[in-house]
């Protein structure tokens, strides 16, 4: 019961098509036991159209951490500290 399935975008559809999934990746439950369906958005100029067993998506089955979080008054100093994005210099 400690795993999801995870639904991501195939590359190449996004890359060739700009067919990609709206909410990637889409998240499976381990006790889910409906249908699964993968929303897909076509974010190119062209109609796209799925064909029988065409390849749309991967699923990667990972598992699931379940954090546990402590109450602090102040948070420690880090080396990054309070930089936001680009900070690190990507």
């Amino acid at each position: 019961d400690h795993y999801e399935a995870q639904v991501r975008p195939r590359s190449g559809l996004a890359s060739k098509y700009g067919v990609t999934l709206p909410n990637s990746p889409g998240t499976i439950d381990a006790d889910y036991r409906g249908e699964c369906c993968v929303p897909l958005i076509n974010h190119g100029q062209e109609p796209f159209v799925v064909e029988p067993n065409m390849r749309i998506a991967q699923m990667i089955i990972a598992p699931v951490v379940q954090a546990t979080f402590e109450v602090v008054e102040e948070l420690e100093d880090t080396v990054r500290g309070s930089g936001g994005f680009g900070s690190t210099g990507a």
